[in-house]
Parts: C-alpha cells; structure tokens; sequence
C-alpha cells in the first residue's frame, strides 16, 4: 500500500522544489549532531511549527529508522494502530515502512492493531516525513497512531517498542510528534512545556501523564 499525502498544499508546500527551498530555511545543516534515543517534534503547519521542527532535525544523528508516535486528530480506526508494510508519499518521494521491525511490534504488542483507515488522514506522521527525507532520502519508518488509553498501556506500548528494537537489532529512534499546546500566550506555552519537558528528561512517565492531565497540556 502507499499512503497518499493528505496535507501537501497545505502544511506544507505541495511541490518537491519548493518544499525543498521551505526547508532549507528551517535546519541548520552546520548543527552539531547528537545520539538520541527519543525526540518531540511538533506538527503544525509549517508556516507555524517548521522552525522548531527543522531546528530538532538538524542536531539527530540518523539511524536505520525513525519510530514516529501519533496522535490520532481523526477519530478513524483502531485507537492504538500500526501500519507494518507499504510505503508514505511525500512530495519529495516514498518512505518505506521498515516491515521486519513493525510486524514484529505487531506480534509481541497486546494492544497495537494493524489499521491503514487509522493513518489514512492523520497528519501528525506526514508533516515529520519530508524534514527526514531532506537529511536522509532512503529512511524508514515505522508509524504508530495513538488515541485515548491507560498509563498502563503506554507504558507497556513503550517497552513493546524497546523490545521489538532489540529483538530486530535495529538502530532507531523514537519519534514522538506532539505540539504541546494550542491557542495559548507565548509565556503560557513556555511554562507548560517545562513542565513536560522535566518530566520527561527524568524518563518519569507517570509524572508526565499527571502533568498533562492536571495542567491541560495538549
């Protein structure tokens, strides 16, 4: 299957040769690279959220596949979802799915289920697409669409991940596309996404998921 662009023309330019020029001003191609496990990207347009994107790109070491995380904005298919083969279209190519690595998430996850109508629309995965491809055309991935679940479940999703990785020998990182806040002030959003960012740097998710519950961190 190649899952069809959704929302070229509109997050992002619709053309490969203005993509291309769109992104050149949002990374740092002289950054310092760094080895990273996991990153949070936002998804917005890119008119709005491209600079923060490109500017997270530019500092990651590539590895054989990026594990992109999800939420699930459509409300369509399975709440907890996978696609484990086929291939994403952007303007600047396909990005194949790694399949050793995803179907074998499939088969050791007690809670991830195989939907393509659950990626179909979605545009948190898409938007990270083309800032991957323009640092390494040949990338793989794997995409994950996350809806409403448990602590439990995240968490035993996460170590699901962790073990598929090791079990395929994989190197990958973990890609979470989140934009933290909507429609709030510049100070609201800083001091909001401290607080996750804490959080998380001290690897306590269940810390996070009562940051974001008691303090509407979207």
């Amino acid at each position: 299957m190649i899952r069809q662009p959704v929302v070229a023309g509109q997050f992002y330019p619709g053309s490969a040769s203005q993509l291309k020029v769109m992104i050149e001003k949002m990374v740092d191609a002289e950054a310092e690279k760094q080895e990273v496990i996991g990153l949070v990207s936002p998804h917005a347009g890119y008119m709005y959220s491209g600079p923060v994107a490109g500017a997270v790109i530019s500092r990651v070491k590539f590895k054989d596949t990026f594990i992109i995380l999800g939420p699930n904005h459509t409300g369509r298919g399975k709440p907890l979802s996978i696609m484990s083969e086929g291939k994403w279209q952007t303007p600047l190519g396909d990005v194949e799915i790694d399949a050793e690595l995803a179907q074998h998430l499939l088969s050791i996850s007690h809670h991830l289920q195989e939907d393509d109508a659950a990626h179909a629309f979605e545009h948190s995965i898409e938007v990270q697409l083309p800032f991957l491809q323009y640092f390494r055309p040949d990338v793989r991935i794997v995409p994950i669409t996350l809806s409403f679940a448990s602590i439990d479940a995240y968490k035993e999703i996460g170590r699901e991940i962790a073990r598929a990785i090791s079990d395929t020998r994989r190197e990958a990182v973990i890609m979470a596309s989140s934009d933290m806040t909507h429609y709030e002030p510049h100070d609201v959003a800083a001091r909001k996404d401290r607080q996750a960012i804490d959080a998380i740097l001290r690897l306590d998710e269940d810390e996070l998921f009562r940051r974001v519950e008691e303090h509407n961190i979207s």
